[in-house]
């Protein structure tokens, strides 16, 4: 392996684990962003920037999770992830044609991911050229025309798939869509396919509508919380700080998760600077639950069962009027959760009998819950039937439509949800294709088209052809990485339009583009001058994010314009105004005022400080489902445990030192790991099971629905507080254990958190 400097791989010897006792943020959080702006020689540009981030006026969304803003205007609202992604994207290190030049495809494939992200910022577009195994400049024109030229070839424009990770604007994704589907396909993946897929489901069945209801003000008056499979310390940090306000009003919090993770202990909010001087640390929660993996809808049915329960001697314990006047399906619910033995449902949930009727009572005594989740939840088989068993326990309170209450999901990377609300679906519904038709003058298809797991399925078998990924690391984010890419190496074209070098860039097509655009912070001047565009929150705000720092190379064009270039050189005679909408963006906000819900008047009410709110109907007790009610679910509860005594469940997770695929060191605080990431947590019963010390080396083997098997070879088992027969190791290198086969019937997400495995010593 080449040794390209910095904090990646280190020897053997150099690796470490102990116990971590500190507070999540506070002071640990303020050293490792200091460490940050010394490595990527940000010291000033980078606190600079920090005084931008996150701000009503004229500053720049945070490119990392989905947090809203804060409501009342806090100068420093931003946390240790958001610096590392802003610092990462700001680094003065660059990926010219020099580096290029200098190093073969070939040669790149051996280097770490962390060292390939780590070369700096893309500088001028590149195309691969075969025949020395290397990428070379091309203009831009030029490698817009062989877009344009590989798309016209293709037979049918299905044989083509168009990606998006969460980072795109609303006014790209808005044109990204737009173009693919003038083009003729819906084949429009996205990361949502592996992450929240299964919350938007089962949102749109039981409420009529696929987002949480809760605002950032629901969160300040709660008065109980419950946060399921939630890392918020690494994911979204800034959860903290509603976290630590809600335990200091006295409301009660109970977080759900196979491992007690340092948002569920106590913190110190680093903008509270007297709480900081003084090293005074806040609790987070006042009940943690270790449930199996898997087990959350068990727990769920639980909680819900122990009210009803109640119910009989207490009417109080339920919501009635609520009940009779806005749900459905209440009496078979109930049915179903009288004839749930609770055995069953301990044994399931992987807790006691007392542990679940003490988070019931936390809930019957409560009179505003909201219930907060995230991918613990939603990447297993009965994801969706998960999520529905959430709202099925708010309704039968009336947690709905109340200040303090309601469903809140936790986007994981910023914008993801405003993609979706913008167009990217493969499954459109037909009011909203019949809107864009109206609005843009186009025909768009009205078939489904492609998720990320039938896409990689289709690469492979050679339907799709030409892969176009607007962000993202596709071949690391992808479940089954050997198949995926071998999916995007069977294309005829490759196009990945991104800020650094990744792995995706390497694993190619037979043609292969890197497209480089302007980063988030960076300022976007067009023909009418600086540019803004807009972000939706996982609350569903919409706001502005204005860059204002020089753009790393003159060359870099940003997301609309390389959209706009690929359509007109794909679509000759589209009488779309892309160069208009190029030059101001507010011309595309005036048609994505015409062509979506809940947009109008978008140029005007997108200025007001801190923007605006989508309408969510499901608050309003309005519910657009085929009842008009909120409509109970009454799944059967799965049977979650493996069928082998010796095989575990183990979840994929990121380090707290990761954002998605990209990796800032091989340390991971808050689990107390230091320089390694080829490791599984285990449960300490487990390893003495299987004769394994600490440290041992140990083979992991997947064991996928269709037979077959993948191994890592050769990890570290660690001691870990949780459940046994439970497991954990880091994405994206473990994803090389999901098999293409292993995704939910429900959802057609991955089953990232439901790989079963064996785990023997290494020989």
């Amino acid at each position: 392996m080449s040794d390209q400097g910095g904090d990646g791989p280190t020897t053997e010897a150099e690796w470490s684990q102990k116990d971590y006792h500190h507070p999540s943020a506070g002071w640990g959080a303020a050293m490792s962003v200091a460490k940050v702006l010394g490595r990527e020689h940000a010291i000033t540009s980078g606190p600079r920037a920090m005084l931008k981030m996150n701000h009503e006026n004229g500053g720049f969304d945070c490119p990392g999770c989905a947090w809203p803003d804060a409501i009342d205007g806090l100068k420093l609202d931003l946390c240790e992830n958001g610096v590392k992604h802003v610092v990462w994207e700001m680094t003065p290190k660059r990926a010219g044609r020099e580096f290029f030049a200098a190093h073969t495809v070939t040669e790149l494939e051996s280097w770490t991911d962390f060292a390939l992200e780590d070369v700096g910022r893309l500088t001028e577009p590149m195309v691969y050229d075969a025949a020395t195994d290397h990428y070379v400049p091309v203009s831009w024109q030029a490698a817009f025309d062989l877009i344009g030229t590989q798309l016209q070839a293709l037979d049918s424009p299905d044989q083509a798939a168009f990606y998006t990770s969460g980072r795109l604007s609303n006014e790209a994704t808005f044109l990204y869509q737009l173009f693919a589907r003038e083009y003729g396909t819906n084949n429009l993946p996205d990361c949502s396919n592996m992450c929240h897929e299964a919350s938007g489901r089962a949102l749109q069945a039981a409420l009529g509508t696929g987002k949480g209801t809760a605002d950032l003000k629901d969160w300040e008056t709660a008065e109980a919380i419950l946060v399921i499979g939630v890392n918020a310390a690494s994911n979204a940090p800034r959860m903290l700080t509603a976290l630590s306000d809600a335990y200091r009003r006295g409301a009660q919090i109970v977080h759900i998760n196979p491992l007690v993770e340092a948002a569920a202990g106590r913190t110190i909010v680093p903008h509270e600077f007297v709480d900081m001087a003084l090293n005074k640390s806040t609790p987070t929660s006042t009940l943690n639950l270790q449930v199996r993996v898997g087990g959350d809808l068990a727990l769920l049915r639980g909680i819900a069962k122990a009210v009803l329960e109640e119910a009989e001697t207490d009417r109080k314990a339920l919501d009635e009027v609520f009940l009779e006047r806005y749900t459905d399906g209440f009496a078979a619910y109930r049915k179903i959760c009288e004839e749930t033995d609770w055995a069953e449902l301990v044994e399931q949930s992987g807790l006691t009998e007392a542990d679940i009727r003490r988070a019931a009572t936390i809930y019957s005594r409560s009179r505003r819950t909201l219930i907060s989740w995230c991918l613990g939840v939603t990447q297993h088989e009965h994801g969706v039937d998960t999520v529905r068993e959430i709202v099925n326990l708010l309704l039968l309170r009336g947690n709905l439509g109340r200040e303090g209450a309601g469903p809140s999901p936790v986007r994981g990377h910023s914008n993801v949800q405003g993609n979706r609300t913008c167009g990217i679906d493969h499954r459109p519904s037909t009011t909203f294709l019949d809107r864009l038709a109206a609005a843009c003058e186009i025909s768009p298809p009205r078939h489904h088209g492609l998720d990320t797991v039938k896409t990689i399925a289709a690469m492979r078998d050679g339907s799709v052809k030409v892969f176009v990924g607007m962000g993202g690391n596709f071949a690391l984010a992808a479940p089954d990485t050997v198949a995926t890419a071998e999916g995007l190496r069977s294309c005829e074209l490759t196009a990945h339009v991104s800020t650094k070098l990744n792995r995706s860039h390497l694993v190619h097509g037979r043609k292969a583009l890197i497209l480089p655009c302007l980063g988030r912070t960076e300022l976007d001047v067009q023909a009418a001058g600086p540019q803004s565009v807009s972000v939706e929150d996982s609350m569903s705000m919409v706001h502005l994010s204005i860059g204002r720092k020089r753009p790393a190379s003159p060359l870099l064009l940003s997301e609309p314009a390389i959209i706009a270039g690929i359509a007109q050189a794909t679509l000759p005679e589209t009488r779309t105004p892309w160069s208009s909408y190029v030059e101001d963006y507010d011309r595309i906000r005036d048609i994505m005022a015409r062509a979506l819900d809940g947009f109008e008047d978008f140029n005007r009410r997108v200025r007001h400080p801190l923007g605006f709110r989508l309408r969510q109907p499901a608050r309003e007790l309005v519910f657009l489902t085929e009842s008009g009610r909120a409509e109970f679910s009454t799944a059967d509860l799965p049977d979650i445990r493996p069928a082998d005594d010796d095989v575990l469940i183990l979840q994929t997770m990121r380090s707290h030192d990761q954002w998605n695929t990209t990796i800032y060191s091989d340390n991971d605080r808050y689990r107390g790991v230091k320089n390694l990431r080829t490791l599984i947590l285990m449960n300490a019963e487990d390893m003495r099971a299987r004769g394994l010390a600490q440290g041992d080396l140990v083979d992991i083997t997947a064991i996928a629905r269709d037979g077959s098997t993948r191994v890592l070879r050769e990890y570290r088992a660690l001691r870990y507080g949780m459940p046994r027969g439970n497991a954990a190791g880091y994405m994206p290198e473990m994803n090389v254990l999901i098999a293409a086969s292993d995704y939910s019937t429900q959802s057609d997400q991955p089953l990232m958190k439901n790989v079963h495995v064996r785990v023997t010593r290494s020989t």
